[in-house]
């Protein structure tokens, strides 16, 4: 069994507030034991990967309106990396979006372990997270993951930056896709922070901050994906992103850090994998947007702004094109460093990593694009991510 533990990562459950051509998949004996003893989350959780080096998953009860309490950690059986990478900023050691994603039905959590090079699949219970598999990611410090059906594709940041695929079987366990590793045109200066699939699994996107490109792959019937396709970003710093229910893809842009110069762009896409800008670069006069999340409806995308302690709000209308709605629809305080971010399955609860990913920030999510606090919960562990899920539909 792996004991090494790497990354941190928040998710909502049953809601979504990741080279080399062959891999060996190294498979884990099952450890259902928790750290702690967890209280029943039948009613909806809320997990984070702690990205400590003995890594783990911590797990919270969310209550109707979202707010939080411990629930227990449960080890991924691999190992974190706290240790940022320059040029990404020691208060974001994976500086990554999706290191913590759900698999269909959000029966399975799989999480990225960057110190050990490795992939983890925690199967949900009602009242623990039970380790099913631990396998090698294909690469060096794997930070993001994505999921479609019955595909797993994992960002690995270091070394030579790649994709690598995997089928995902019937209990969670992962195998390892012949021929799906594919690398970053940006090569070793890529600087990648988020790897994506379309809605229907046809396009997978990958971000690069040094290299200010997004790359596409096409993705055949047999999971494959293509050779990377070159798409200049709008702006400078592409960081995170999301599709929304148009599958217009939205992408925030850090520009470097640079104070009160971040902005988002939108854009649409051809089978052949083509990214086309509908609105670029618009600005939101914040610092350092990194984590885009969009409720269900499609027609709000939800940034953090690392560095202005802040979380804007755009309208995405039917055509793609977006306009801010809210500069500042949330302030979390100037030193908060908001990062990875989820949303109840309704899209009315926003969760918020703070604190350098200490903290749980929690937001209604008004009508009209504001954000409204709820309640914060600290004394995680330094981390990166949140994945929230929810037994029962949030009202």
């Amino acid at each position: 069994m792996h004991k090494r533990v790497k990354a941190i990562t928040i998710i909502i459950g049953f809601l979504m507030l990741a080279s080399l051509s062959s891999v060996t998949a190294q498979r884990a004996t099952p450890t259902p034991r928790p750290r702690s003893q967890p209280k029943n989350l039948h009613g909806g959780a809320v997990y984070v990967l702690t990205n400590q080096v003995d890594n783990a998953i911590a797990a919270f009860q969310r209550a109707a309106d979202g707010s939080l309490s411990a629930a227990g950690e449960f080890s991924t059986g691999g190992a974190g990396d706290p240790v940022a990478i320059p040029p990404d900023p020691p208060t974001d050691p994976l500086a990554s979006q999706g290191a913590l994603v759900f698999g269909p039905g959000n029966q399975f959590l799989f999480a990225v372990n960057a110190g050990s090079n490795q992939i983890s699949v925690l199967s949900v219970q009602r009242a623990s997270l039970d380790l099913v598999d631990v396998v090698d990611s294909g690469g060096v410090r794997p930070i993001s993951l994505t999921v479609h059906e019955n595909l797993l594709y994992v960002l690995n940041e270091g070394g030579t930056p790649n994709i690598t695929g995997f089928t995902v079987g019937d209990d969670g366990t992962l195998t390892p896709l012949a021929g799906s590793t594919q690398p970053l045109i940006g090569g070793t200066g890529a600087d990648p922070a988020q790897v994506n699939f379309n809605s229907d699994g046809t396009l997978l996107v990958v971000t690069e901050k040094l290299g200010n490109r997004l790359d596409t792959y096409v993705v055949d019937a047999n999971g494959l994906p293509s050779a990377p396709i070159d798409n200049a970003s709008s702006g400078m710093t592409p960081f995170g992103f999301s599709f929304n229910n148009n599958d217009f893809l939205i992408v925030s842009e850090a520009f470097g850090g640079a104070p009160n110069q971040s902005a988002v762009s939108s854009y649409s896409s051809d089978p052949a994998g083509i990214l086309s800008v509908i609105s670029g670069s618009v600005p939101n006069l914040q610092t350092a947007s990194c984590w885009v999340v969009i409720p269900n409806d499609g027609k709000l995308a939800i940034v953090s702004n690392t560095g202005s302690g802040t979380i804007s709000t755009y309208n995405i209308d039917v055509d793609g094109t977006l306009t801010l709605a809210n500069a500042v629809a949330a302030d979390t305080g100037p030193d908060s460093a908001p990062r990875d971010t989820a949303l109840s399955i309704n899209g009315q609860i926003l969760f918020v990593q703070t604190e350098g990913g200490q903290s749980v920030a929690i937001f209604n999510v008004e009508n009209n694009g504001t954000l409204t606090p709820v309640d914060t919960v600290g004394g995680l562990p330094f981390g990166h991510g949140v994945l929230p899920r929810s037994r029962v539909k949030i009202d």
